[in-house]
């Protein structure tokens, strides 16, 4: 027993060295290609921090304005100055929202955790719950009502979702808000940002629930299906007991997994879903950054979703060696 915790523990240090070893690179690498693809668009950087007023500079005008938003160098010397200010605690000055990006992370970045995490965990216990009756029932009423439902709704992309919420429960019934996360002009409470965040997390999460509960749906049939419960169902032991002791320990580790490869997916769903309901997140304002070429903005916030991304990786495969003692890592 205390060999198999050692070697547990020995294979989580050895991940956690590999990750922390690759990630500054993986970083590092994004952040460049974020660079230079903004500096291949065919937006304007210029053009999009003056505003109106573009029109009406002169060229002297124009090219002062372009040094002292750091848009007269090449794409490559400005992501190094980019990153050398970071090092320094400087994540630039986002010219689209007129403040320094640092502020515009921290007034939004807990909206968009938030709504992101609410999704998440709305998916896993629909997820699990279907799962658990699959496993009950393996081909009854709930199991193929959930699987069928699933496979239906993958299908539908995301902004469909969202935009179909909206016309039923805020358009035709007048249940719930629109957009937003209070109405306007006044400041959030917790009630509004209740009402206002049903339909957002709910669209963010009937995005996830097709895939998540269709693998985990199979993983839990699979191991249904094994001999170890056919002897723990024989020796006659619960169903709840066979459920959780022999089945959920070796499903578990399929979904850990599958979840965390939706990360990526559940950022791209969170830009479509804060767009569609105007939810006041980070990932919102990545987009208006991106469409106005705002470098600073677009690399901080690049940044944090692959630091996300990574993080969520690592914790899952993580958990995965925790979940399943199959599960090793090569030396």
């Amino acid at each position: 027993m205390r060999r198999r915790l050692r070697e547990r523990r020995d294979d989580l240090v050895r991940l956690a060295v590999r990750r922390a070893s690759v990630a500054p690179l993986v970083v590092l690498a994004v952040t460049l290609g974020t660079f230079a693809l903004a500096a291949a668009s065919p937006v304007d950087p210029l053009a999009a921090g003056l505003g109106a007023g573009y029109e009406r500079t002169t060229g002297a005008e124009r090219a002062a304005a372009a040094a002292a938003l750091g848009l007269d160098v090449p794409w490559w010397r400005a992501w190094w100055d980019w990153l050398t200010d970071l090092a320094a605690g400087d994540a630039g000055y986002s010219f689209v929202f007129r403040q320094p990006v640092a502020d515009v992370v921290a007034e939004r970045l807990p909206w968009t955790v938030g709504l992101s995490a609410a999704g998440l965990a709305i998916a896993l216990a629909v997820t699990v719950l279907a799962g658990l009756a699959a496993a009950r029932r393996p081909g009854g009423l709930v199991d193929r009502g959930s699987a069928a439902l699933a496979v239906a709704t993958s299908a539908v992309p995301t902004f469909a979702l969202a935009l179909g919420s909206v016309a039923v429960f805020s358009v035709a019934l007048g249940w719930l808000p629109v957009s937003g996360a209070a109405p306007p002009g006044t400041a959030p409470t917790a009630l509004d940002v209740l009402r206002h965040s049903v339909l957002p997390v709910l669209a963010l999460a009937a995005g996830q629930v097709p895939w998540l509960v269709l693998a985990f749906r199979r993983a839990v049939l699979e191991a249904g299906a094994t001999t170890a419960v056919a002897e723990a169902r024989a020796r006659g032991l619960g169903d709840r007991t066979v459920l959780t002791g022999h089945v959920a320990p070796v499903a578990w580790a399929p979904l850990i997994a599958l979840a965390a490869a939706r990360i990526p997916e559940i950022m791209v769903g969170s830009l479509v879903v804060e767009t569609v309901f105007a939810w006041p997140g980070l990932s919102a304002a990545t987009v208006d950054g991106a469409l106005e070429a705002d470098f600073a903005l677009l690399a901080t916030a690049t940044v944090l979703a692959a630091v996300s991304v990574l993080a969520a990786t690592w914790a899952a495969d993580s958990l995965q060696l925790v979940a399943d003692p199959r599960v090793r890592i090569d030396a």
